[in-house]
């Protein structure tokens, strides 16, 4: 998860267990507007067999479809569901299996990608292979239910920007999203976790480490420049947080959670 920083640092902030493991979330985020409900991605989801999912530990209690009942709505109440690439983490919640088939998770739902990013999944490299499933990201597509962003025109939400990330993985959309006068970051893979703001501290995940490098680079400065608000996806302990400028470049400011926005 820190790339080529020693575990001897990295361990201060993130200790790992007697596996050498460390617990990250998979944290979705929902948008109420009006008549419009739109998910930012789904998690992984449980329809992969137990040696799969036994790779990674699954533990808590959360899951996304108990969140969304607490939060007074069914999957059937999602009108958009976007996201932000096509990982297994971030996507493998979106299709369920019924016995031997696939369907939609959320049925009543246009799908959001890009074209380019789906090209990337669909006609893997070796090295993220294992993480793009097809099982996850075809059946999208033989609903009917896909629709693409085209990133040469502004974002089709009312709600949000999209900033573009290809670092991590080909054509990733970081949502900006406005609210109350703020603007939330759904920073996904950019920034996975509080521990990775500082530049090098870059996943071994990431196809482009150089290039994710100087997309964080370009990011955080205008993140500390205009008081953004970062989401954290993977980020066991804290929803969110704010960076600022020092001496040393940008740093971590505060963390707080999002009722507190």
């Amino acid at each position: 998860m820190f790339g080529v920083v020693p575990k001897t640092i990295w361990q201060k902030t993130n200790p790992p267990d007697e596996n050498n493991l460390c617990s990250w979330a998979m944290r979705c985020l929902l948008i109420e507007d009006g008549n419009q409900l739109i998910l930012i991605d789904n998690g992984m989801g449980n329809k992969q067999d137990i040696k799969f999912l036994s790779h990674y530990y699954l533990h808590g209690e959360d899951n996304l479809i108990g969140s969304l009942s607490k939060a007074g709505f069914s999957p059937d109440d999602i009108t958009d569901m976007f996201l932000t690439h096509l990982h297994f983490d971030h996507c493998g919640g979106g299709v369920k299996k019924e016995g031997d088939k696939f369907s939609l998770t959320f049925k009543n739902a246009t799908y959001w990608n890009n074209a380019d990013h789906w090209k990337w999944a669909t006609h893997p490299n070796v090295r993220e292979k294992a993480s793009f499933l097809s099982e996850n990201i075809l059946p999208m597509q033989e609903s009917g239910h896909l629709n693409f962003v085209d990133p040469n025109k502004p974002s089709p939400f009312n709600q949000f920007d999209i900033f573009y990330a290809s670092g991590h993985t080909d054509k990733m959309m970081v949502p900006m999203i406005r609210y109350k006068d703020k603007t939330i970051c759904f920073v996904a893979d950019l920034i996975p976790s509080s521990s990775h703001i500082p530049l090098p501290y870059v996943m071994g995940y990431d196809t482009r480490p150089l290039i994710t490098m100087a997309e964080k680079e370009t990011f955080l400065k205008e993140a500390a420049d205009k008081s953004y608000i970062l989401f954290l996806e993977h980020d066991q302990l804290y929803e969110c947080c704010t960076v600022k400028h020092t001496e040393k470049g940008v740093k971590l400011d505060r963390t707080f959670l999002l009722s507190e926005v």
